[in-house]
């Protein structure tokens, strides 16, 4: 699972990115996704317009929507760095109950 879901977050990247250098960054700005120069998944694609990362300015036109990639962004780590402290602090009480005794 893990690496499937890091293959979809470097896809959603790249969307960015190529959304970002063609400076399709507001409503007026919109393009249709197919001009932007990048193999674009649609899943990837899809989950950017769920979360409104991406977003519809005219009808087949799609712009970036900075801020929300901005808090998107912000959003996944907080959830990483929760992850790694709930694994430190189990791994810490792991090591605090077996105080090296051997088992009867």
């Amino acid at each position: 699972m893990g690496a499937a879901a890091a293959v979809i977050m470097m896809r959603e990247r790249r969307l960015v990115e190529a959304f970002t250098l063609a400076a399709a960054t507001s409503p007026d700005r919109a393009l249709p996704v197919e001009t932007l120069g990048v193999d674009y998944d649609a899943l990837a694609l899809k989950r950017l317009q769920q979360r409104a990362v991406i977003r519809e300015g005219a009808p087949g036109r799609f712009y970036l929507d900075v801020p929300s990639w901005q808090a998107l962004r912000r959003m996944r780590r907080r959830v990483v760095f929760i992850l790694i402290a709930v694994v430190l602090l189990a791994l810490a009480f792991a090591l605090f109950t077996s105080s090296g005794r051997a088992p009867r």
